[in-house]
């Protein structure tokens, strides 16, 4: 029996059916239904309430398509229409998809200069533009030697330019593709755990990513398992076009339909593109394949240089000083409190968080008692 990692507290209520068992026709979604987190790049999509610089649009145009992108973001500052076969900035091949988030859709494409595979985040429109900045700095660094671990784990922009399209100019950043997020792959478990050895690894990298991004003068401001990625285990490029269609499955597509049957707008594509499946389950996972990268900087900010009073990192990780000390800027403990919280869902089948919910999660009333004191500061 393979050495999970478990917790000698008192027991929890058993987590719920994994999302991933609901029945599906589409290969790319076999082992996940949602699959809104980026290889190469993450952006924090649904897990986010409100959304933070989302769009005003609640009125829903288009019939839902299970695992992509929200349709009606495709509209002026949203999404840029993209598809299969795509040659983007002259030089890119988009080949397959790899996921979306709020504020871009990330394409596996092959680099036509050197034939590599590459991740592409193609930006909304109205995305923020200081990510690259993040990154760039993030990476051309000068660190010292008890952070250059922690600099290996933060992805490199290999390419940076700019799209014109109908819904706007979109920023597009270029990046190794990795294989799955932390949270994909405990989706696709049933018991939802890493091998303990597995689960010590990423933890101990995670930690050095973290490191590394505050000792730049850095908050990550959306640290959440979403956003750590882990490294694909071979060379992609080892395999052509055609093999990688045999091997991972061929691109699959939904015709995208109006509600009201009315012909689509110029701004949309004519169908929706399903992520591939490059992962794996997380029990499932061996040491050496546990190598992580930190990803999406897009919340990232300094605060020697810039105040913010509010986190958009999910409800289920945001620190609890925005909720209880609003008028006080949020710096580098905001990062630690969602660090910690990333680190029990590494270790941990559920969310911290959800440890506490009433009445559907498993502690009692008295336990909420004797804890929001804590958090809040006041115990």
């Amino acid at each position: 029996m393979r050495n999970l990692i478990s917790f000698p507290f008192r027991p929890f209520q058993a987590c719920l059916l994994p999302s991933h068992l609901h029945s599906t026709s589409s290969k790319a979604r076999q082992t996940q239904h949602h699959q809104n987190h980026i290889r190469g790049f993450s952006c924090t999509a649904a897990l986010i309430s409100p959304s933070p610089r989302g769009d005003n649009s609640s009125h829903h145009l288009y019939e839902p398509i299970e695992g992509v992108e929200k349709l009606e973001s495709y509209r002026v500052g949203g999404y840029h229409p993209t598809t299969i076969g795509d040659n983007i900035h002259n030089r890119y091949q988009v080949v397959q998809k790899l996921g979306n988030g709020t504020y871009s859709t990330i394409w596996l494409a092959r680099d036509q200069k050197d034939g590599k595979y590459v991740a592409i985040k193609v930006c909304t429109a109205d995305s923020n533009p200081l990510e690259f900045s993040v990154l760039s700095e993030l990476s051309n660094s000068q660190q010292s030697s008890s952070t250059s671990l922690g600099k290996r784990l933060i992805p490199s922009v290999l390419d940076r330019f700019e799209v014109q399209g109908s819904n706007g100019t979109h920023p597009c950043y270029v990046t190794i593709p990795a294989r799955m997020s932390l949270s994909e792959a405990k989706d696709a478990s049933y018991n939802r755990l890493f091998q303990l050895d597995v689960a010590r690894a990423l933890a101990a990298q995670l930690v050095l990513a973290v490191e590394y991004v505050h000792s730049q003068g850095f908050v990550h401001g959306d640290l959440h398992a979403g956003n750590v990625l882990l490294q694909l285990p071979f060379d992609l490029s080892q395999l052509s076009v055609e093999g990688l269609y045999k091997k991972y499955g061929e691109p699959e597509f939904e015709a995208i339909r109006r509600f009201d049957g009315q012909p689509l707008p110029p701004n949309i594509p004519s169908q929706a593109v399903l992520p591939i499946w490059l992962g794996e389950a997380s029990d499932k996972l061996k040491l050496p394949e546990a190598k992580i990268l930190l990803s999406d900087f897009g919340e990232a900010f300094s605060p020697a240089k810039h105040q913010r009073f509010e986190s958009h990192t999910p409800l289920v990780s945001r620190p609890p000083e925005v909720r209880f000390d609003p008028h006080k800027p949020i710096s580098f403990p905001s990062d630690i409190w969602s660090l910690g919280c990333s680190l029990w869902s590494i270790i941990h089948t559920t969310l911290l968080r959800e440890q506490f919910r009433h009445p559907l999660g498993p502690c009692q009333t008295s336990d909420m008692r004797r804890y929001m004191p804590i958090v809040s500061g006041e115990g």
